[in-house]
């Protein structure tokens, strides 16, 4: 998914007649932590200390007149106390800075502090920028108040030196934040794709054993549903004839609770953490046994003894048929059945399996029009799940009416031994 986003410094004008200008928010700035104001007040102190020596020494010297120093005294708290702001306006700070230590000595640690920061929070062409300006401070305090011992080429090298370590300095710490600031990016990234296959897994498997669950239960429940059926319009079976259909519909219907609860465990497996291994009572979740091709005999005894009558016909080795495509195919034919129940009561099924190793396994599922629906509604859901199965198995997957017969045929690759 693509969400279109707009710059922030872009105006946003509004359609005509799509009512009030949209109110822009303002940036959200950062919030000072308390190392950010342990450093500040840090560069405060270390600019106030720096330049009160440089007054002492110069009042020492005695080589500076008295109104000089007590302009430089006046500067030098104001230019350290607005160090407390280097972060929000540090190219500003700096420019003006640098403009008064071109007279006033007392002020050019502050300056040096203000270089340092520009080359933290801004990039290189701004840093190149500053630099340059400080040399030039330099240069024009070494001609207006020469020092005594350093010629002025040295004087501006030192200050030059000085201030480009400063900015390789500053340079390298940006760097390291910007590095950092990717890694954590990429880690919280990594935790979220990590997050997203961890929930379509769990959707995935939650989908499957959905399938399962219509699979096991519509069985059940159609063969409760017709037997059910019996009972209500058979008003002249036999006291023995109406005891057998109800146990039939007590032996199903208990069937169908176990194979519920069977489904049921595997959900609560499926939704325990991936390092869990096991069941909340400690013991190891265990899936339950799957059904096969070697099960299709009982499945269909299961619809003879409802009444169905299922014509079974097999033209393939069914003990070579590995398991997870003799469990797609037990599914399709169960599936196919059970159709055949709901919308076909009474009616003759044919039910073939043909196939070899190394080519493809054919299931076909062939009913007539029925006179009467045994009650059980249809959700639709059933082919819909059939289908998905097929796919995932690399098969296809037919149904519809042909000739008065409804045909559900699947076809599903066999790989060779």
């Amino acid at each position: 998914m693509t969400i279109a986003t707009t710059p922030a410094t872009d105006p946003v004008v509004p359609a005509r007649g799509a009512g009030p200008e949209p109110v822009v928010a303002p940036p959200v700035r950062a919030r000072r932590t308390l190392r950010d104001t342990a450093v500040d007040v840090a560069a405060i102190v270390v600019s106030l200390a720096g330049g009160a020596a440089l007054l002492v020494a110069a009042l020492e010297a005695g080589a500076t007149s008295d109104a000089v120093l007590a302009l430089e005294a006046a500067v030098l708290l104001p230019a350290s106390l607005v160090l407390w702001w280097r972060r929000r306006f540090p190219i500003a700070l700096a420019v003006a800075l640098w403009v008064a230590g071109t007279y006033l000595e007392s002020v050019q640690l502050a300056a040096s502090v203000a270089v340092f920061t520009v080359a933290v929070h801004r990039g290189a062409r701004a840093t190149a920028v500053v630099v340059g300006l400080g040399v030039a401070s330099a240069a024009g305090y070494a001609l207006l108040r020469p020092q005594t011992g350093f010629t002025w080429w040295a004087a501006v090298a030192a200050n030059a030196v000085v201030l480009l370590a400063l900015a390789g300095w500053g340079t390298a710490v940006r760097h390291r934040r910007a590095l950092l600031v990717s890694w954590r990016e990429r880690a919280q990234r990594a935790e979220a794709e990590q997050d997203l296959r961890v929930a379509q897994a769990r959707q995935l498997e939650r989908t499957r054993i959905a399938r399962e669950m219509h699979d096991v239960l519509a069985h059940r429940i159609s063969l409760i549903s017709m037997h059910a059926g019996a009972l209500e319009y058979r008003t002249d079976a036999t006291p023995a004839q109406v005891t057998t259909a109800a146990g039939v519909v007590r032996a199903t219907a208990h069937q169908a609770l176990e194979d519920l609860r069977e489904v049921l465990g595997v959900l609560r497996s499926s939704e325990l953490p991936a390092t869990g291994g096991g069941a909340a009572d400690g013991s190891a979740a265990v899936e339950p046994p799957q059904p096969s091709l070697a099960d299709l005999t009982a499945l269909v005894e299961d619809s003879r003894r409802a009444g169905a009558r299922v014509d079974l016909d097999v033209r393939a080795p069914l003990e070579l048929v590995p398991a997870q495509l003799g469990r797609t195919a037990y599914r399709i034919a169960q599936e196919g059945l059970t159709n055949a129940r709901k919308h076909a009561p009474g009616a003759r099924v044919q039910l073939s399996v043909a196939g070899a190793p190394g080519g493809e396994l054919e299931v076909r599922v062939v009913n007539p029009r029925g006179r009467g629906a045994a009650g059980v509604p249809g959700s639709g859901t059933g082919l819909v799940g059939l289908s998905e199965r097929v796919v995932i198995a690399g098969g296809r997957l037919a149904h519809g009416w042909r000739d008065e017969r409804f045909e559900l045929q699947a076809v599903l690759p066999w790989p060779a031994r």
